[in-house]
């Protein structure tokens, strides 16, 4: 008896069997010969590299370049000795390993030394050249410091250095941290008083103790004699310290009565009696 609710299957439309795609072989050929000549340079470069590595020790070692002459610059507060211990090389050294960087990083660590050149001369010399830092002044800034001609405080003072130069005063290391810029021109500005007051006749560095900065004034001079506070603000200094000239000769004999004397006019002299 015929079922007459079986489903009729379906013949899906266009299920045509495709045959399988025909694979081509791999030509290993060209790849293995790219592969060999990638393995042949790295060879050949690994080869030269250590050859080359090799000649460089044969050669470093040879005795026909080795350090034999140390040439140092002229120098007049740093002896020849220390310059050469400091740069770390001596005679028997190679030339080939002294590495000249590196000797100017460890002189560039003295102080004094302000710039420093290195030099190589084959077969046998090296030449150290260096120009020291001249103190112009010694600055207080809660410790003492050398002051340079270019405003630079290079080195704090320590047992045994000279202290026979003009004293600057009022500057503190917060100053110098959180205004850098601001506190060197005023310490340039120190320096230039200083200049004026070194070509003073009447009236010059010797009849000076101290000079005080203050932001919101100025410079203010002390006198060596009787300390009294001269007053010459912030610019102006040549013409400032002319006129005080032409009558500090009439104010010596009273230095002791004075309680200070002010500069800062521009036509006048104010001369306070205590």
């Amino acid at each position: 008896m015929r079922d007459l609710h079986a489903k009729k299957q379906r013949v899906p439309h266009n299920r045509v069997k495709k045959p399988p795609k025909e694979r081509k072989p791999i030509n290993w050929a060209p790849i293995l010969k790219f592969a060999s000549r990638g393995v042949g340079g790295a060879v050949l470069c690994a080869g030269l590299g250590f050859g080359g590595w090799q000649l460089y020790n044969l050669v470093s070692r040879m005795t026909l370049l080795r350090l034999e002459a140390i040439e140092v610059s002229p120098l007049k507060r740093v002896s020849r000795e220390e310059v050469v211990t400091l740069a770390g090389v001596r005679p028997g050294d190679s030339m080939l390993k002294v590495d000249l960087k590196t000797v100017v990083a460890r002189l560039s660590k003295n102080p004094w030394l302000e710039q420093v050149q290195v030099r190589r001369f084959f077969p046998h010399t090296l030449s150290i050249t260096v120009s020291e830092r001249t103190p112009q002044a010694v600055a207080n800034v809660g410790c003492l410091y050398y002051l340079d001609e270019k405003g630079v405080l290079f080195k704090s003072l320590v047992e045994g250095d000279r202290l026979d130069y003009p004293l600057i005063t009022g500057f503190t290391e917060e100053d110098l941290a959180q205004d850098p810029k601001g506190s060197q021109d005023a310490l340039k500005n120190a320096l230039a008083l200083i200049d004026t007051l070194k070509k003073g006749g009447v009236f010059s560095l010797d009849d000076i103790s101290e000079i005080h900065y203050s932001k919101g004034y100025g410079f203010t001079l002390f006198t060596m004699q009787g300390g009294v506070p001269v007053k010459v603000g912030n610019g102006g200094f040549s013409e400032k310290l002319t006129r005080l000239a032409g009558i500090y000769k009439e104010l010596q004999p009273q230095m002791q009565a004075l309680d200070y004397i002010d500069l800062d006019y521009a036509d006048k002299i104010i001369v306070k009696k205590v």
